[in-house]
């Protein structure tokens, strides 16, 4: 595809449509203004060129018919003189010269058609350019509102879960808390007895059958007398 005809299709097409059809609006922005800046340093390039042209044709021009005014001097000259023949020359030299002036003349105004055209399609461009930059601004400000919405959501979700983590926990405290007043109370309760009070029932158990004996013995004896 050629320069002009790339940026003429650049300057028809419907911003707005190529970025509702995107998959990535952001994406496809960036991708059509750099399209269009490429485009532009194309044209400005091409432009130079065509103004370069412009002016090697503007002097052509005035070298042509300048030969063209030194033909017709020279063919008033000869008849002057009384030379129709070199008059008739001149004439036709400057006829021939003529036609290479309509030539050269036809050549510039088409260069200026086609200038102020290029003019018109850049101007165009740019404006296109202007407005796909100022999409892309109000792009990227609303992806970052969305973005901070979001991160407002996000952050409340993490908020309220955090609470009912929280509030769980507390729970759990409690729970535990309760647990162990609970086991608290029953500390001492179906525990064997200690090792040493053990013995020392075994040993007062021993006293008092020691007790016992003695006492039948006593009482027997004093039966018997």
């Amino acid at each position: 595809m050629g320069i002009f005809s790339r940026m003429t299709d650049i300057i028809n097409s419907n911003l707005n449509s190529l970025l509702d059809q995107a998959e990535d609006p952001e994406k496809m922005i960036r991708l059509i203004i750099q399209e269009m800046e490429d485009t532009l340093v194309e044209v400005r390039s091409s432009s130079a060129r065509v103004l370069a042209d412009r002016k090697a044709a503007a002097r052509r021009l005035e070298q042509v018919q300048a030969e063209a005014a030194s033909w017709e001097e020279k063919a008033k000259l000869a008849i002057s003189k009384g030379r129709e023949d070199l008059a008739r020359a001149a004439l036709q030299e400057k006829h021939a010269i003529e036609d290479e002036v309509a030539t050269v003349e036809a050549e510039l105004k088409a260069t200026d058609e086609h200038i102020d055209q290029l003019n018109e399609e850049v101007a165009q461009l740019q404006q296109k350019l202007s407005d796909a930059k100022a999409k892309q601004k109000a792009l990227a400000m609303r992806t970052k509102t969305v973005e901070s919405r979001i991160k407002v959501k996000r952050q409340m979700h993490r908020d309220a879960l955090d609470s009912a983590f929280a509030r769980f926990e507390g729970f759990e405290r409690r729970m535990d808390n309760l647990e162990s007043q609970l086991e608290s109370m029953d500390i001492g309760r179906d525990v064997p007895p200690d090792l040493a009070a053990e013995i020392d029932a075994l040993a007062e158990d021993d006293r008092i059958n020691d007790e016992l004996s003695r006492l039948k013995s006593e009482i027997g004896g004093s039966s018997k007398d």
